[in-house]
């Protein structure tokens, strides 16, 4: 126990898959939108590893105190860290958490208290169980959730039920950021890419509100994305990219007659952001006239966390179409968890 107190732990992980399995012996489990983490506690000490190996249990002092309170002293628990917000998950809430400045850290804690969503178990005490087969571990797992009782404590649902892992994706409104599967028979392999998993495909319609130009100039490099909020103004929600090299000089010729500012109404791109690492990035204002539809996985805070895919232009669809209901209701795990129960 002592050495994974202080040298990470790798996780299981899961590849990526087309189609979830459809023979017998799987459990499914939904894909949570949060930070992975292996939770180590041995007696009065705890650590707390994120899938890279780097320590986390500074940044969530209130998942120190919970793992601290636990009735059992020693285990090790698999598992994703999540941070409610009102009725939804905050990716933004928990990236806010990864900050150098301990009064900081402590605020947040207190503002926005995270939350750990068990997802496996690796030891119990003196014994090590990641050699059992899940079918053995997950009993286990639930023997040791219902044994804290904390409401900070959360257990992820399962079913062996192929048509439950399709329902969750249907009924969960695209909320779901996917669906993993595990071979109940399997050990617990950490390091190896052991699971599966299906992500949802999601597209929305965006108005191209900017674009940003090829460091020579001669093109554009990415198109500038927009939706209209409530209020009826143009928020910059993301960008799209990996253009071919003929199709960003064709673009530029007809992207140039169209520059007008302000281009976005709302919300607007300009300075240091999370999409150009920190630096300045100039950008050219368009007029809402181009439609483009767009792939993405997942949304933080009303925005396209990645860069998304150019799936199509739509010059049959007006730019004052393209609004924020579009994008996927994000959704609490309390509700998630009663819509997976109901079923």
């Amino acid at each position: 126990m002592i050495d994974a107190l202080v040298k990470p732990i790798a996780p299981m992980e899961a590849r990526l898959v087309s189609a979830l399995p459809e023979e017998p012996g799987w459990q499914f489990e939904p894909k949570w939108d949060g930070f992975r983490a292996i939770a180590v506690r041995d007696g009065e000490r705890v650590a707390i590893w994120s899938k890279s190996g780097r320590p986390l249990d500074r940044y969530f002092p209130e998942l120190v105190a919970l793992l601290l309170g636990a009735a059992s002293t020693r285990f090790i628990v698999d598992g994703e860290i999540v941070v409610p917000r009102g009725n939804a998950l905050s990716f933004g809430a928990l990236q806010a958490r990864l900050h150098p400045a301990p009064s900081r850290i402590a605020r947040l804690s207190r503002e926005t208290p995270a939350q750990f969503m068990l997802f496996d178990l690796l030891r119990l005490g003196d014994e090590d169980v990641t050699s059992r087969p899940l079918a053995e571990r997950r009993p286990a797992l639930e023997a040791f959730h219902a044994a804290e009782g904390s409401a900070a404590l959360l257990l992820s649902p399962c079913s062996h039920d192929l048509a439950d892992a399709r329902a969750w994706l249907a009924e969960a409104g695209g909320a779901l950021d996917g669906v993993v599967a595990k071979r109940l028979d399997q050990p617990y392999l950490g390091g190896e890419r052991a699971m599966a998993k299906v992500k949802q495909r999601r597209s929305a319609d965006c108005v191209v509100g900017g674009f940003r130009r090829t460091p020579d100039g001669s093109g554009v490099a990415s198109l500038l994305l927009g939706l209209y909020n409530d209020e009826g103004r143009l928020d910059h929600v993301g960008f799209t990219s990996g253009l071919a090299a003929a199709e960003r000089k064709r673009l530029l010729g007809i992207l140039a007659p169209l520059v007008e500012a302000p281009g976005f109404t709302g919300k607007a791109p300009g300075g240091p952001s999370r999409w150009n690492d920190g630096k300045e990035s100039e950008w050219s204002p368009l007029r809402a006239e181009c439609v483009v539809e767009v792939g993405y996985d997942q949304v933080t805070d009303g925005r396209f966390r990645h860069g998304t895919k150019l799936l199509r232009w739509r010059p049959d669809k007006r730019p004052d179409q393209c609004t924020t209901d579009q994008l996927v209701r994000e959704i609490s795990p309390a509700e998630l968890i009663t819509l997976m129960g109901a079923r």
